[in-house]
């Protein structure tokens, strides 16, 4: 019933649209509008369907008003170098390094250019055929091509939308719009068409609209869509009220209604950068036919011609034109990122990175029953060779773990067991695994494996932590000291979490502490300091111990307060250092500053560091 009524009420708009243009000399007011679309809903659906809405004058509404007049133009903000957006990629992704630098490169290129242009009132606008850097992704499935450029949209904040090339044909014909990916985008921008110019639209699948040479007549759903393309990826204005989509007709009216001004809202293409990708798979044919008799590049020969996806790196136009794209098309596409096969080594580094969303969400699946999981390095091997054998990239490593895991997922939750130890043993063997945990279980004997893999994984994270510390220092603006690389693995390895909201948590957690300081001076009118070593000591129990931060200030003033206030009313100081010692042994630390400061002249005031 709601498929008929929505293509009813397309069609009503539209012919609402028609009357519209053979009355123009005779605009209806807003009452007289209302009237004129009731009558003709009730004309197709009876009684059933009545519009009612207030009378808004359009003087009343905010569209009228000084402040709607006077919205502000958003300005994008945008300050990012290509190497620290591939240093931001390389903890995230494995592998790819070409790929990393080709799109880091074009797309930080890109909205600087913007920035620039807008902070010089556009005067790069002015520039006769300006060349946008629009990027074609080619590679085998499972390489980490939509990975990467989810991640590249979360890390950069413009407005971003991802379209299945397979889901549009050309305009005119039933399917949707090409151009409908440009006003999702306005959409994903809360409706502001100034941000949504500077977005960024990616299509996946391409290769799919790629024309075939054996169909007769219009191909309406390939060769279509890629001239329906043409003008987005260039230059051009697409109007956001269209006649199929009667969500922005029914919107266009009830601006009518309360503006009275018939205003067309259009957004440019001209910044929004089109990110397309696709395996390719047939195109490794073409180029290896073409590049069989000759060399690549001056006279070079291909190191092993077999290898198929070695071959779509020397792709040329002219071998895409072959394949069943426009040579329009692919001119508007100038810049390629090819993506190299995975290997079995580069899948288990990608087990093996802290941030990978493949342990992350098995670990989700058991914490939801309570269950923590770790994993030995080994089991990783050899779910990354399982995972190798399937020829289907990254995506093979999901389904490994859940042929793996599935046993242990299905049984684990109705035992008192709430730690997993993921070892060689569980994988080769799981019957006589899950046999030998539920024993041990029963026996009330403590999980040794688990604890030796969550040491062995807190080193993992120490490590990764170690020798990315410059670029995660300069990133996260944090200095990253041993004891704080220490406490970062700690919560990891306690949480299921990506290292970098691990570092935010702590980081989080430090400027906890310097609450204590300012909130001592104000209840106190005692200056205190807290010492590296004492901060570590409280962020390791505000992080790691869950202790609440209110009952440990409470604890912590009662204890510091008093004889802080007599040692300064003894002394005369304002200004305390406190240290770890101090904080283990208030009383004792209270009772040394006393003796110091009498055992000294009466001029000395409290040492640096009383440690």
């Amino acid at each position: 019933m709601y498929g008929p009524a929505r293509l009813a009420i397309s069609s009503g708009c539209g012919y609402y649209g028609t009357m519209m243009k053979i009355t123009y000399e005779k605009i209806p007011n807003p009452k007289e509008l209302e009237k004129e679309i009731s009558n003709f809903l009730s004309k197709k659906f009876g009684n059933n369907i009545k519009i009612v809405s207030p009378e808004i004058l359009p003087q009343e509404t905010i569209l009228d008003s000084p402040a709607g007049k006077e919205k502000k133009k958003t300005k994008l903000i945008f300050d990012l170098k290509p190497e620290d957006l591939i240093a931001h990629l390389d903890q995230y992704i494995i592998k790819q390094d070409s790929a990393k630098a080709v799109l880091s490169t074009k797309i930080c290129t890109h909205f600087n250019r913007i920035t620039q242009s807008q902070s010089d009132k556009g005067s790069f606008d002015d520039i006769v055929g300006g060349i946008k850097n629009n990027v074609l992704m080619i590679g085998p499935t499972g390489v980490g091509k939509t990975y990467m450029i989810k991640i590249i949209a979360k890390k950069i904040g413009v407005p971003f939308v991802k379209g299945d090339a397979t889901k549009f044909s050309e305009t005119g014909y039933v399917g949707g719009d090409v151009e409908d990916l440009v006003r999702d985008l306005v959409r994903e921008a809360e409706d502001d068409i100034e941000l949504a110019e500077c977005g960024i639209i990616y299509i996946d699948e391409i290769d799919k609209i790629a024309s075939s040479h054996h169909l007769m007549g219009a191909d309406v759903s390939r060769t279509g869509v890629q001239r329906a393309l043409l003008k987005p990826l260039e230059e051009t204005e697409v109007d956001l009220k269209v006649p199929h989509d009667p969500i922005s007709m029914i919107q266009e009216v009830e601006r009518f209604r309360k503006s009275g001004k018939r205003d067309k809202r259009v957004v440019n293409t001209k910044n929004i950068l089109f990110i397309m990708s696709g395996a390719f798979a047939d195109l490794a044919p073409i180029v290896k036919k073409r590049t069989s008799d000759q060399g690549i590049g001056f006279g070079a020969k291909l190191s092993n011609p077999d290898d198929q996806t070695d071959l779509l790196k020397y792709a040329t136009a002219d071998d895409l034109a072959q394949f069943g794209f426009e040579s329009e098309f692919v001119g508007r596409l100038p810049v390629k990122a090819y993506f190299e096969r995975l290997t079995e080594d580069d899948l288990f580094d990608i087990l093996n990175n802290p941030n990978n969303p493949v342990i992350l969400s098995k670990k989700l699946d058991f914490a939801a029953y309570g269950i923590d999981v770790k994993f030995e390095d080994q089991a990783l091997r050899l779910l990354a060779r399982d995972a190798f054998s399937e020829n289907t990239g990254a995506r093979g490593l999901v389904s490994a773990i859940e042929r793996a895991l599935l046993l242990f997922e299905r049984r684990l939750p109705s035992t008192t067991i709430k730690t997993f130890p993921v070892t060689t043993h569980v994988i080769e063997t799981p019957e006589a695994a899950l046999s030998a945990m539920m024993a041990s279980a029963d026996a009330g004997k403590d999980n040794e494996d688990f604890q030796r893999l969550a040491r062995q994984e807190q080193a993992t994270i120490r490590a990764y932590l170690e020798s990315n510390k410059v670029s995660l220092s300069r990133k996260f603006g944090i200095t990253f000291r041993p004891t704080r690389i220490d406490l970062i693995a700690e919560y990891y390895s306690q949480h299921i979490t990506d290292v970098g909201t691990a570092i935010n948590r702590i980081k989080l957690f430090y400027g906890e502490i310097k609450k204590v300081e300012l909130s001592f001076f104000e209840h106190h009118d005692i200056n205190i300091v807290l010492q590296e070593d004492a901060a570590d000591y409280l962020v390791r129990k505000l992080a790691l111990a869950s202790v609440d931060y209110d009952a440990f200030y409470s604890t912590f003033s009662t204890k510091f307060g008093p004889g802080l206030k007599l040692v300064r009313d003894k002394i005369g100081t304002h200004r305390f250092l406190i240290t770890q010692e101090a904080l283990v042994d208030p009383e004792a630390f209270i009772s040394d500053l006393l003796k110091d400061q009498f055992s000294e002249p009466a001029t000395t005031t409290q040492k640096d560091s009383p440690t």
